[in-house]
């Protein structure tokens, strides 16, 4: 008896440009993917997703920096695997070789972050992927020492800022995507001392900070922030008009439909926008997302899915949902901020901007992971919530010698509009979003 035998095609729609490698090149990081070993993959700094594969043998692997989507399609001769970083590229090329009528967006499927993914193409029926994590913090090893896991959490941060100084040369300007609060601060901070020791000029940074109608709180904040670290020249303001807030053109960019995405999306189109007009050659804009993942601090109250037992007790909850192997981890969208980060890259890319998340780097998770989270808020909700500011503003002194201010946390969608406008501009139901998510694919 015969066998036929598939054969396997790859259409690989990722830029390697795209990867933001802080301490080796592509040929390196992509020979460690090859390999499969997840210890070996972990080695790679930065912001990444490499595709690589031989014969039928395929290996995938992302930070939560950069997305990375897959969908396989069928052939006659075998199996086609299109690999792209938003679902609209793999739908396009899709088309593009007759193969439309097989696209279904939920079809598609998000690499999860910190795991190496392994996937045989040998034609029907569909293989299932084998995960290895290559991200896996031993939880609870730092003291409780505020002032040591201050110093150790930021100072692997400062230390990864260097990195990135290091690649993108003494003349590029930066851009920090500012409200004033914890994160944004902390990054801002670190920035502007860095440059001043390495002897850099501080006049290539600047803080832009959203302002809707000429309100919110954020700019009020931000003011105070920049004043307090005496840096006031760093802030811009980036005014924007309500009516040119569209959150149906947020769920287009980041595909998706999760509320507190599209809404959070839809401010950063705005700042984005408002930048690129001002200055049409800026590339870099860094950003504090993921520090509010990395000390855990999200009103549980908020979650009805939540207790404040499940998020202490399970590792990287908010950075990648219930885990891959989990009834609840969608496969098209991945879960935490292994699916959320897309906010924050979408619409920086939409408008050709190169965009750094020092928080989500693996080194930085995973000192976090390392705080005894237990042991120093003992079960409690608001001593947790206390306990971001303490450990940031503690390990900025430690390593800056800044005494930074932390202000109450405010989301970005909040900051930036007044509570009666932001209840305008958006709708209360998850269903809305869902309902606009599948219209921009209904022509698909």
């Amino acid at each position: 008896m015969s066998v036929h035998a598939y054969v396997g095609r790859i259409i690989n729609l990722l830029k390697p440009e795209n990867n933001l490698l802080l301490n080796m090149d592509f040929t390196e990081a992509e020979r460690r993917v090859r390999s499969g070993d997840a210890q070996a993959v972990r080695e790679i700094d930065g912001q990444f997703a490499i595709l690589t594969y031989e014969g039928q043998d395929v290996q995938m692997a992302r930070s939560i920096g950069r997305p990375m989507r897959y969908f396989l399609a069928k052939k006659a001769d075998g199996p086609c695997l299109y690999v792209a970083e938003r679902i609209s590229e793999i739908a396009e090329a899709l088309a593009k070789d007759g193969l439309a009528d097989q696209f279904e967006p939920s079809y598609t499927r998000m690499v999860p972050a910190h795991h190496v993914l392994k996937l045989k193409l040998i034609g029907c029926p569909d293989p299932n992927p084998n995960y290895d994590r290559f991200l896996a913090p031993t939880r609870n090893s730092l003291p409780a020492d505020l002032d040591m896991i201050g110093k150790t959490y930021i100072g692997t941060i400062a230390n990864e800022i260097h990195h990135w100084l290091d690649r993108i040369g003494k003349s590029e300007p930066i851009g920090v995507m500012f409200s004033g609060g914890i994160d944004s601060g902390a990054i801002l901070t670190l920035l502007y001392a860095a440059l001043l020791q390495r002897g850099e000029s501080p006049s290539r940074l600047k803080a832009f900070t959203l302002s809707i109608d000429g309100a919110g709180n954020d700019t009020h904040q931000a003011m105070a922030f920049v004043d307090k670290i005496g840096a006031p020249m760093l802030l811009e303001v980036i005014d924007t008009p309500s009516a040119d807030l569209n959150w149906r053109e947020a769920v287009r960019i980041i595909e998706d439909y999760k509320p507190l995405d599209v809404q959070a999306a839809t401010m950063g189109i705005a700042v984005c926008r408002g930048i690129r007009k001002r200055y049409p050659n800026w590339k870099w804009l860094v950003d504090g997302d993921g520090g509010d993942e990395n000390l855990k601090d999200y009103p549980i109250e908020d979650n009805p899915e939540l207790t404040i037992r499940s998020v202490l007790n399970n590792l990287m909850l908010y950075h990648e949902g219930w885990g891959v192997h989990a009834i609840k981890h969608s496969l098209t969208f991945s879960g935490g901020q292994s699916r959320g980060h897309v906010r924050t890259f979408a619409p920086a890319q939409q408008f050709g901007f190169a965009g750094f998340s020092p928080y989500t780097l693996s080194n930085v998770i995973e000192v976090a992971e390392s705080i005894p989270f237990i042991e120093l808020t003992d079960w409690d909700h608001q001593r947790l919530y206390q306990l971001k500011g303490e450990v940031v503003r503690r390990g900025v002194k430690a390593i800056t010698g800044i005494d930074m201010p932390t202000f109450e946390k405010n989301r970005f969608q909040h900051g930036a509009v007044e509570l009666q406008k932001f209840t305008q501009l958006f709708p209360a139901n998850e269903r809305d979003y869902r309902r606009e998510f599948q219209r921009t694919f209904a022509g698909a």
